[in-house]
């Protein structure tokens, strides 16, 4: 199969359908955007004088795999947020964001076939579209596991054939998932790492939501991991400073993992890859130590939590999620909801349908609509108050 043929069957990105869903109509009212997971809290007041600081690392090569001082204040991070110890030499590296190291990692560590047989790539249904065409890109056929209510919102692998476990090499993870918000308990990942032990595949767990969450800080796939002495190459882990610290433009993230794994990713950067440029290095240290703006960030998320609970309140199936800033809304039908919304109020949402893959005639997220809490708090309320009296009232 060509390389232009793998991707003939997977469906359009999300957004340019949602423009051609919404855009060829008029807006019913005062245009508000509550799509795209851009945060919109303040970035730490610090980040423009270290920036500045160190402007003269632009007329410099960066280094490909991340600066000691980088390297090290992630590793310190890793300590004190999940209690694992990494070294960081050989552990990590950094990203131009964790959509980067989700898709390359495959290409680096899925492998052309196991046990005499092509490879199949596990991706949560709904999913995060970088999953599928990794999967694509590396050779493997992607296997959609669903994930909607009836397991919690998160893929239910063990339920998959010994046929299809024995022919992964890679299993996607999403904790807190988006879209639907759900938290992956210890017990789900000691689950899903024994799994991956029997069977012998990675998984590849993205945790860029970790950091916004209700009350009980989510677990690391490396810190369960390690406390079941797992093979050390068993779990890859992708962080970002996107969501975690309000910086979606300085595509800054991290990919961490045993030291044989993060020698295949590497190798795959020096040839192919680009790195962070040593300014956007610097104040990525900067920022990996400090806490404070990213406790206050959560504080704001929370009170957006409680208003969305107070909304929705009287509708059944409505709730803020466990963690990361989407609702998960149930509705009649995605595409007819937020048509339905756009041309009577103008709040833009997207339908669950196009984050997710129709498997046998059944599509996941068709029944749901994807909001995000990224806005102020009076923009938001106002937002889901038009949205629950336009589709519940």
């Amino acid at each position: 199969m060509t390389f232009p043929e793998r991707f003939s069957n997977l469906p359009e990105y999300a957004f340019p359908r949602l423009r051609a869903l919404l855009d060829a109509h008029a807006p019913g009212g005062e245009v508000m955007h509550m799509t795209i997971g851009e945060p919109r809290h303040a970035m730490p007041a610090f980040v423009p004088d270290v920036l500045a600081e160190n402007i003269d690392l632009f007329a410099k090569y960066p280094s490909n795999d991340g600066t000691p001082e980088l390297l090290g204040a992630i590793a310190r991070w890793l300590d004190r947020r999940f209690g694992v110890t990494v070294d960081a030499q050989t552990d990590i590296m950094a990203l131009n964001g964790t959509r980067e190291g989700l898709m390359n990692a495959c290409i680096a560590l899925s492998p052309e076939e196991k046990r005499g047989k092509s490879p199949i790539v596990l991706t949560p249904n709904p999913f995060y579209q970088v999953y599928a065409v990794a999967a694509v890109t590396a050779g493997a056929t992607p296997v959609f596991v669903p994930a909607g209510e009836e397991t919690g919102f998160l893929p239910d692998s063990a339920s998959l054939s010994d046929d299809i476990l024995d022919r992964t090499t890679i299993a996607y993870l999403c904790s807190p998932s988006n879209p639907q918000g759900a938290i992956a308990s210890r017990a789900y990942l000691r689950d899903l790492i024994a799994l991956a032990e029997k069977h012998d595949f990675k998984i590849f767990s993205d945790e860029c939501y970790s950091e916004i969450y209700r009350d009980t800080p989510p677990a690391s796939a490396l810190e369960v991991a390690r406390d079941m002495g797992a093979d050390p190459e068993r779990v890859v882990i992708f962080h970002s400073l996107s969501k975690r610290s309000n910086l979606p433009g300085m595509r800054s993230g991290f990919v961490a993992s045993g030291p044989e794994n993060m020698k295949r990713i590497r190798q795959l950067r020096a040839y192919a890859g680009a790195p962070l440029p040593g300014p956007i290095q610097a104040v990525s240290a900067r920022v990996w130590a400090d806490e404070d703006h990213v406790t206050a960030s959560r504080a704001l998320y929370a009170e957006k939590f409680d208003i969305a609970d107070k909304v929705f309140a009287q509708v059944d199936g409505a709730r803020a999620p466990q963690g990361g800033f989407f609702l998960w809304l149930p509705v009649a039908d995605g595409e007819d909801a937020a048509l339905k919304l756009w041309t009577q109020t103008g709040v833009r949402v997207l339908p669950g349908a196009y984050l997710s893959r129709t498997v046998n005639r059944e599509n996941p997220g068709k029944n749901y609509i994807r909001v995000a809490l990224v806005a102020p708090k009076e923009e938001t309320q106002r937002g889901l108050e038009t949205l629950r009296d336009c589709l519940y009232g």
